[in-house]
């Protein structure tokens, strides 16, 4: 694995890291929460330094980071302290993080499509003996909806077969301006090893204007965020396995593919428009991994406050702070295990 990958993908993960973060402390400031430590990393500290009262620190490992809160997860006396502030006020900075990512996502969206506009569900091929000929569908239609979901691009097509695999589909259509609709019945394909309806799109772009923009660049953050949902879905059912996950080296040989494959077939600047589409992903996936009400994520501390919130009374901050370590102590286990699968893979790739 060439250097140049691996710092092109610690440079995407620190600045979605560093948003998350930024999210947590501009809100805990903002409640007047006293920030002990702003750090980019894990591990011991290579670089730091201390202004007012918040220590900013670079740490050896370059994946995660942290907003340390004075009585985050232990009793404190301080009147600036984390857990001395209302429910509400903890809520939102704990919500805050996963919501700048969200934001990110959505920046990076306005830039990509800014640039290179939409990929409208236009149909451009139509495949011979597949459901969508026998039901009429023609090169040029515009898929307005199936069923009752509505469709924006077309990799809501894609996601939705993915979700409705081999149900029955009323799809909506546009033709010379006039709607039309048909019902078709996905079939397998054994050689993609997915259920097709038989068509494909243009594969071209289309620019579309300033409000347009910030509409496209919504679903496509709503795209990401509910393609997230359904890896997450699919990997609880059984439908995808430890196999078909990525880790941090998994993402860092992605990222490096993507780049330079972009840089050899289009050029700089679309391989910097790639770039920025796999960090809307990245950003958008660390978003919803976080509000899972799980210990030592945002969405486990949400669900502590919640509860305080409907009990009306405070949970001992030292038996949360235990919970949340005995989860974090899961989690790292859990990337630990994700990052030599991805090992393995790489080395059965090159081999």
């Amino acid at each position: 694995m060439s250097i140049l990958k691996i710092i092109i993908a610690i440079i995407i993960f620190s600045i979605i890291i560093i948003f998350h973060e930024l999210g947590h402390f501009l809100f805990a400031k903002l409640n007047g929460i006293r920030v002990n430590e702003f750090s980019l990393g894990l591990g011991p500290t290579i670089i730091g330094f201390t202004k007012g009262e918040t220590k900013y620190s670079l740490k050896l490992l370059p994946f995660g980071g942290a907003c340390m809160m004075e009585g985050e997860d232990e009793e404190s006396d301080d009147s600036r302290s984390f857990n001395s502030k209302k429910p509400l006020q903890r809520f939102s900075v704990i919500f805050a993080g996963p919501a700048f990512n969200f934001i990110m996502a959505f920046i990076f969206s306005l830039i990509i499509i800014g640039c290179i506009g939409v990929d409208k569900p236009v149909i451009g091929t139509v495949m011979d003996g597949y459901p969508a000929q026998e039901a009429g569908i023609e090169t040029g239609d515009t898929i307005k909806q199936l069923n009752s979901t509505n469709v924006y691009t077309f990799r809501d097509i894609t996601l939705y077969l993915l979700k409705h695999s081999g149900e029955e589909i009323r799809i909506t259509y546009e033709r010379d301006g006039e709607e039309e609709q048909t019902t078709i019945v996905p079939v397998y394909d054994e050689e993609t090893s997915r259920y097709m309806i038989g068509f494909y799109s243009t594969n071209i772009r289309e620019k579309v204007g300033a409000l347009q923009t910030i509409r496209y660049s919504f679903h496509e953050v709503r795209y990401w965020i509910s393609y997230t949902l359904h890896s997450l879905f699919m990997l609880v059912t059984g439908e995808a396995s430890l196999n078909d996950m990525s880790g941090p080296v998994g993402i860092i040989q992605t990222i490096g593919d993507t780049y330079e494959t972009t840089v050899t077939n289009s050029g700089f600047y679309y391989a910097i428009l790639s770039l920025l589409n796999i960090s809307v992903l990245l950003s958008a996936n660390l978003g919803v991994i976080n509000l899972l009400p799980l210990p030592a994520l945002d969405g486990g501390r949400i669900l502590f406050i919640i509860i305080e919130a409907i009990r009306r009374k405070r949970i001992d901050p030292n038996k949360e702070g235990i919970v949340h370590f005995i989860g974090f102590m899961i989690l790292i286990v859990f990337i630990v295990v994700v990052m030599f699968n991805d090992i393995r893979k790489l080395i059965e790739s090159l081999g």
